[in-house]
């Protein structure tokens, strides 16, 4: 008899938490670690579990991959921990329980952090360690991102025959971070060869059974759930978990009516939770059969309907020019409101405003687009970093626009905090600027990270940023398509101050059928050209360009036309390439990018004179 026989019989039992009774103890480090530096410490743990009735437990090796032990200096050890995992799992064990060997999911919000071959690989190595010590099967737990648990667990399903339980992990009831439906998810991964497909942290009895409630008992597959014991407290410097054996008790005969086949604990449980619910299930009977409830069909509401055209739009019919005027580091807007009038009287079709470009503080830029909206009645592009507000935040930033009316956004990963005037302070970076771009997509769809319904769809133009300034273009543009399958609709280069690179970017970008708008900011000293080339990161200019400007060194006015000149001839050569042109205004110098939209409109005018004349 094996686990699977067992579970097609009756319920069968898994043990609860590892980490949540060392953490009690006083263990805040590398609990993996302990498999080999504290090997009583855990076959106690284990034998407490079994004593508690258990009849599955999992190997201490959530965390014991190359990526998760570096963190400690441990990635050298991952055969050694694994190993000793096993080892003291099957000596507590002594054939009263099964052994699996459980791996955790890496990725988190933050997709980009880890690519699929860096997952691929790790895993792999793992796998092999837990499968040649013996295991009777594999637990995937704690998997939020379903892309890298399909990927697993395709490995897994080629390398082994053993049992193998796959358990993704919910932010909001029913539903996977990008809205996929639970039922579905489940079904995916029985068709994918999971042998016992569930749920397992996050969230506790309460909100797993009604996620449950929407699937149906699988045809091949069995069910299983590992629910937290509850939402924890934060008191004197620790997590607290409060949850009663007795609602334990109560809900493992809810979790029986749904179902699920093989239950256990998750982050808070202990021995006594695991007993509480080899009490309620004594008789350990299945159902064979539920009631399925009807998933309910959220209405969303379409997007605003807007009159005016998107930015890309506009690139791809006419001559467009957008201007970035930052808000000041100071309080008082007189100056930026009057460089923001003069630009709406050029005629420009949108204001950029950046979110504390080089991690330095600046008069919010929402607060600021606002005004030039309401007062001035011109088009924000409100820039947002993922350096400065977590996942949360960013959601609520991103409602807060739309409800605003301000939809057109540039997703930007953002300059790091130590690049700026507070060097100390922390960078978030909960996303980066791909995973943005995808946050913003689903916001389109009506739907928020977690997959939970936003009652609207918004409507926001997606702007991204290009790079160019890199030592091999290819890559960069790459990046680009990434950004494109990821929703981006159009993109603001860095301020390029080379003609022959402006040739090559649209060389390389020509197959794209997303608008690109040509970055240009005029220089204003020599001093302003040797720190942008010297110290701004992604910004490059030429011999010949810095010498140009230190020639009028000593010249405020000489200096302005020497920028001026420059930059009109980056123009030229940008104006029959790209009909987008993102203008940059270096330290409020707004009559400077003032000079140069009336540059391109007056460009414009002359070649439809042409062309009206030569037609």
């Amino acid at each position: 008899m094996g686990l699977l026989d067992d579970l097609k019989e009756r319920i069968v039992i898994a043990d609860g938490a590892m980490g949540t009774l060392l953490y009690a103890h006083g263990i805040d480090r590398c609990f993996e670690e302990l498999n080999v530096t504290k090997p009583e410490e855990i076959v106690h743990i284990h034998e407490a579990y079994i004593d508690a009735g258990a009849e599955v437990i999992q190997t201490n090796t959530y965390g014991a991959n190359y990526v998760k032990l570096a963190r400690y200096g441990l990635q050298d050890d991952v055969k050694k921990i694994n190993e000793a995992a096993v080892e003291l799992a099957k000596r507590a064990a002594k054939g009263r329980a099964y052994v699996l060997g459980t791996i955790g999911g890496l990725r988190s919000t933050n997709k980009s952090t880890i690519s699929l071959e860096e997952v691929k690989r790790t895993f792999r190595e793992q796998l092999y360690v837990l499968l040649n010590e013996g295991v009777d099967g594999l637990l995937l737990e704690t998997y939020y991102d379903f892309e890298e648990l399909q990927t697993v667990l395709s490995i897994a399903r080629k390398e082994t025959t053993l049992p193998i339980i796959a358990h993704v992990t919910l932010h909001d009831i029913g539903v996977l971070q990008h809205g996929m439906p639970l039922a579905e998810a489940l079904t995916e991964l029985e068709r994918l060869g999971a042998d016992v497909v569930g749920l397992n942290c996050h969230l506790g009895p309460y909100h797993m059974l009604r996620s449950l409630e929407e699937v149906p008992i699988p045809t091949r597959a069995f069910l299983s759930v590992y629910p937290n014991a509850s939402l924890p407290q934060y008191r004197d410097g620790r997590f607290i978990y409060e949850t009663s054996e007795q609602y334990f008790e109560e809900t493992a005969r809810a979790f029986r009516e749904q179902g699920v086949r093989l239950i256990g604990g998750c982050c808070g449980t202990t021995p006594k939770h695991i007993a509480a619910i080899a009490r309620a299930l004594s008789d350990r009977t299945p159902v064979y059969k539920k009631e399925v409830r009807q998933r309910h069909t959220i209405i969303v509401q379409e997007e605003k309907q807007t009159t005016a055209p998107s930015l890309a739009d506009i690139a791809r019919t006419r001559r467009s020019i957008i201007v970035e005027l930052d808000p000041p580091k100071k309080l008082g807007l007189t100056t930026f409101l009057e460089g923001a009038k003069a630009l709406k009287e050029a005629n420009i079709d949108a204001l950029t405003l950046a979110d504390n470009s080089l991690a330095t503080p600046r008069i919010s830029n929402v607060a600021v687009g606002t005004i030039v909206k309401q007062q001035l009645g011109m088009r924000p592009l409100i820039h947002i970093t993922c350096r400065d507000r977590n996942l949360i935040g960013l959601q609520s930033h991103l409602m807060g626009l739309y409800t605003l009316g301000m939809t057109d956004v540039l997703a930007l990963t953002g300059d790091p905090s130590k690049v700026g005037d507070f060097p100390g302070a922390t960078s978030v970076y909960d996303l980066s600027s791909f995973d943005l771009i995808s946050l913003i997509r689903q916001f389109n769809e009506g739907l928020s990270y977690s997959g939970k319904p936003l009652g609207q769809k918004t409507n926001f133009s997606i702007a991204a940023a290009f790079n160019p300034n890199v030592r091999h273009l290819d890559k960069a543009v790459k990046r680009l398509e990434k950004k494109i399958e990821c929703g981006a609709h159009y993109f603001l280069t860095q301020p390029l101050y080379s003609e022959k690179q402006i040739e090559d970017v649209y060389e390389a970008t020509k197959h794209l059928p997303t608008p690109i708008y040509i970055g240009i900011m005029p220089l204003t000293s020599a001093r302003n050209a040797d720190f942008l080339h010297h110290e701004v990161p992604g910004i490059t200019l030429s011999d010949d360009i810095r010498n140009r400007m230190a020639m009028c060194a000593n010249d405020r006015v000489q200096s302005t036309k020497e920028g001026l000149a420059i930059a009109k001839a980056l123009i030229d050569a940008a104006f029959d390439l790209f009909q987008g042109i993102y203008l940059i205004t270096p330290f409020l110098r707004y009559d400077m990018t003032v000079e140069l939209v009336r540059y391109i409109h007056e460009k414009e005018r002359l070649a439809k004179e042409r062309t009206v004349y030569y037609g």
